[in-house]
């Protein structure tokens, strides 16, 4: 993973985070994803098999673990 942002220079830590991942017109929340923030200006970068797994999980029709309004946490 990079430990440089692409975009401010700052430097990139590996953390896990929520993220907020669009599958056509559907929202889902992912928690607990493992993913490089730059601490300058927080853009995330993730490793290519982590992205799969999101694209997977957001696209399946698996019941969240958890609801709050429109939004769902796998």
């Amino acid at each position: 993973m990079t430990t440089e942002c692409y975009f401010c220079k700052g430097k990139v830590v590996e953390k896990k985070v929520k993220v907020d991942f669009r599958w056509g017109r559907k929202l889902k929340v992912i928690e607990n994803v493992l993913a490089g923030v730059c601490q300058q200006c927080g853009e995330k970068y993730f490793h290519s098999t982590v992205y799969r797994t999101m694209e997977k999980l957001a696209a399946s029709r698996a019941e969240p673990t958890a609801k709050t309004g429109a939004r769902h946490a796998f």
